[in-house]
């Protein structure tokens, strides 16, 4: 599974990036807003801390307007995944730019109908808000198990299903079990992946002994 981070912090993104482990980064007007930073020289700067996609979403919603937005940020970087909603203009600016050879990640996914629409429109990637549907009281994680299905029943689907809204680590691990492609999470949520109270019992344990033994390896 590869890991995006769900963030425009710039900070830590640089700090995720230095890992080793970030595979990409997705943004929206939400998490751009709370950068407070211009838009574009943000991206710019995004894709040159990291080399995997890095989702730049649209902000219209008609065609024409969609499509001048997507080809201006598709010239950023090539890394740049252009973000467009699951609507029908937006998959019809999806069609358009995937055929120019540009990746698109489609998003607000809720259903595994609209999934298979965003698959044969030729997204990158599609974006299933796991969280969101937990929210209102329906399995998240189940709409990604539907999807999954679905595309591996269909070898020319080349769609990723990229899981968004994540929570918290089960979200992760459920959906990797489940062969998901991708999961796009905050920062917080990837470094708990790094928790366990056995590991840091352990750890704690070793400190301990080595200081009773009275050597230094430096």
């Amino acid at each position: 599974m590869k890991f995006f981070v769900d963030t425009a912090d710039i900070a830590e993104i640089r700090d995720l990036a230095a890992t080793g482990l970030l595979d990409g980064v997705t943004t929206n007007p939400s998490l751009v807003m709370k950068a407070g930073k211009p838009f574009i020289p943000l991206i710019e700067e995004i894709c040159s801390i990291v080399s995997g996609p890095v989702s730049a979403e649209v902000a219209a919603t008609d065609f024409d307007t969609m499509m001048k937005e997507g080809l201006k940020l598709a010239k950023i970087a090539p890394n740049v995944a252009v973000k467009v909603p699951l609507t029908p203009a937006g998959l019809k600016v999806c069609k358009t730019l995937s055929d120019q050879g540009t990746m698109v990640n489609v998003t607000l996914c809720f259903s595994a109908a609209q999934a298979l629409l965003a698959a044969k429109a030729g997204a990158s990637f599609i974006s299933p808000f796991v969280g969101r549907l937990d929210d209102i009281g329906t399995d998240g994680l189940a709409l990604i198990a539907e999807i999954m299905q679905i595309y591996e029943s269909y070898a020319d689907f080349e769609t990723e299903v990229l899981v968004a809204s994540v929570r918290h680590p089960m979200h992760i691990v459920e959906a990797a079990k489940m062969g998901a492609h991708v999961a796009t999470c905050p920062p917080n949520v990837i470094r708990q992946l790094y928790n366990h109270p056995l590991t840091d019992k352990g750890l704690a344990a070793f400190i301990e002994d080595w200081k009773k033994t009275g050597q230094t390896i430096l």
